[in-house]
């Protein structure tokens, strides 16, 4: 018997062996060449998103931001520190944040938000940080006489923080190479000959005193232009009230000596739509403040001493990105969002029962409030609407939303 199936084997073998090499030889040979043609990645029609090769589900529809300026190597080390993940829980071990745990680790980017440090600062390379959807940009000091101790790093040596490199939020369009400044410190003296900075919201001069003056007012125009073609870059840093309206800036304080705060997401900006004048209040030292229209749709009223970064944020497409499947969101440290009626009662008011009903309850979040259209807010100063007295005109909300 065993000698019958190896005969057999052995004629099936001759025979179809030629037939076979030559035709998974070819088969191999034509895979090969059509995988170099073919690779897994794909750019969309448009050219502006990355698409992959359905080879797995998860791929499917995945869809990424093309960004092939960002740098593809590591953060530095030493401006940054590792992010210790608590899983939503404070102190006392409770869930103060539901949906957060796991994920890949991470190290927390140090951002330079106050810029307080002058000069002239070269942009070294974009780079990526998981823990915002803005781009970030390393910049570096540019030698100077005046900066000469506090230089760069020779070669091999790690950057540090505070001497003389830095993390910043990107702006849309900013690359390696570019140069920004800031002038929170103030305008340098031999900026521009002849500049006399008479801020917008100033008391203008008697009608006598500017008659007599006129040449000199043409020449500080004409270095007020110079000044605004100088300064009016993208990335740099400016006081509110030498920003002309009209100008779209980020990162926004709320004081003069604070850290920013406002319009710091992708793709997001803020448009100053105008200076408070002096001369219309009655105070002899008013406190004179600019109107800036934030990305909500919300105009809001800032101290003109405040300071705001021209530009836009960089990475704008990020908000129509895919992730493409579940496990993904958990890299990234996100738990599924369970229904309430698929708990116990214990977990949820909507919890327990016999199938999938809420009982006979108004829809009620995990910890008992109104939801699905029941208002919320609390009176109070930061509850009515119109209680923020630096807020000239509220965010679209409902269908005056949907008309923008």
């Amino acid at each position: 018997m065993f000698a019958t199936l190896r005969r057999c084997a052995q004629v099936v073998s001759t025979t179809s062996k030629p037939t076979s090499n030559h035709f998974f030889a070819g088969t191999a040979t034509t895979s090969k060449i059509s995988r170099r043609k073919s690779p897994l990645t794909r750019v969309s029609v448009d050219g502006l998103f990355q698409t992959y090769k359905p080879v797995t589900p998860g791929l499917r529809h995945l869809k990424r931001p093309l960004n092939p300026h960002i740098y593809a190597g590591r953060p530095v080390r030493l401006l940054t520190y590792p992010l210790r993940k608590s899983g939503g829980r404070n102190n006392t071990g409770r869930i103060t944040v539901r949906h957060r745990g796991g994920g890949h680790r991470q190290r927390i980017r140090i951002v330079d938000w106050k810029r307080a440090e002058g000069g002239i600062w070269d942009v070294v390379r974009i780079e990526y940080d998981p823990g915002r959807s803005a781009h970030l940009a390393l910049i570096k000091r540019r030698r100077t006489p005046e900066t000469a101790e506090a230089s760069a790093p020779v070669d091999g040596e790690e950057p540090q923080q505070g001497s003389g490199w830095a993390y910043i939020l990107a702006t849309e369009g900013m690359r390696a190479g570019d140069s920004v400044q800031s002038f929170r410190s103030g305008i340098p003296p031999d900026l521009v000959p002849g500049l006399n900075l008479t801020l917008p919201g100033a008391k203008s001069k008697s009608q006598s005193a500017s008659s007599d003056n006129e040449n000199a007012d043409t020449s500080s125009s004409l270095a007020l232009g110079i000044f605004r073609a100088l300064t009016l870059k993208s990335g740099n840093v400016l006081p509110l009230a030498l920003i002309p309206p009209g100008t779209v800036v980020h990162n926004l304080t709320l004081t003069p000596t604070g850290p920013a705060r406002l319009v710091r997401s992708a793709g997001t900006s803020a448009l100053v739509v105008a200076h408070e004048n002096a001369d219309q209040s009655p105070s002899p030292t008013p406190t004179l403040y600019s109107q800036v229209r934030l990305a909500s749709g919300e105009i809001r009223r800032i101290l003109q001493s405040a300071f705001a970064t021209i530009g836009t944020v960089s990475n704008p497409l990020w908000k129509n990105r895919s992730l493409g499947k579940a496990g993904r969101s958990r890299w990234l440290g996100w738990r599924p969002a369970v229904r309430g009626v698929a708990m116990n009662a214990k977990d949820h008011p909507h919890g327990g029962g016999r199938g999938k009903g809420k009982s006979n309850k108004h829809p009620v979040s995990i910890w008992g409030w109104g939801t699905k259209g029941t208002r919320t807010r609390k009176p109070g100063p930061k509850g009515p609407k119109n209680s923020n007295k630096l807020v000239i005109k509220e965010r679209p909300r409902g269908v005056d939303r949907r008309k923008i």
